[in-house]
């Protein structure tokens, strides 16, 4: 009897071989982003820091013209306020494109770190101002911004809580040097840093 042979067509080609390495470095770059989205809030703004920056720039050159004392803390006032709201409209319009909610786990991580030294900076401002020691204000507010900083950006992107040190060592300087300087320093913190520091999340973090 003869023997069956299997029909082998020409185009059949041997299985290609598959390179595990390459395999296994997707594999847990995947895993690694995947478990960075559920443990980190990613959606702290970029250009949103630019604007405060440039806002912040412009307030301290305002601030420094102003004759009496309550004209600048006014400017000051102004500024936070204006700083918060285009914070939080540019935090929701980049969470809307990254599809990242602003009631998830990590988001409310990052807000409870950031809002309880914000607290303690109003307190104390609401003290130096009833005392009128005003002098104080600028490093006061660096520090504890700065601080903020830090402990919500604990829950995001590696460079948020960085630029919080460098907020936290204006601060500190700014308690070392005469109180003139107070202006100086916060236009390089709080315009400066959020401009420079803005522009690095929003080329690395998608906006």
């Amino acid at each position: 009897m003869a023997k069956i042979h299997a029909i082998r067509t020409e185009n059949e080609q041997p299985n290609e071989p598959v390179n595990l390495s390459d395999r296994a470095i997707e594999n847990l770059r995947f895993i690694r982003e995947t478990m960075e989205r559920s443990t980190h809030f990613t959606a702290v703004p970029g250009y949103g820091g630019i604007l405060m920056g440039v806002t912040a720039i412009v307030a301290a050159y305002l601030a420094h013209q102003q004759i009496y004392l309550r004209d600048w803390l006014v400017v000051w006032l102004i500024e936070a306020c204006l700083a918060f709201a285009i914070g939080l409209l540019a935090m929701w319009q980049k969470s809307k494109i990254a599809d990242q909610s602003l009631v998830s786990i990590p988001a409310k991580k990052f807000a409870f770190g950031f809002i309880a030294p914000l607290v303690a900076a109003v307190a104390i401002t609401l003290g130096l101002w009833r005392y009128e020691h005003y002098e104080v204000m600028a490093p006061v507010w660096m520090l504890l911004y700065g601080t903020a900083v830090v402990t919500g950006g604990a829950f995001s992107v590696r460079v948020v809580p960085f630029m919080g040190w460098f907020f936290m060592a204006a601060g500190a300087l700014a308690f070392a040097l005469p109180a003139v300087y107070g202006d100086y320093l916060m236009g390089a913190s709080f315009g400066l840093l959020h401009i420079v520091f803005g522009a690095i999340i929003a080329k690395r973090y998608g906006g």
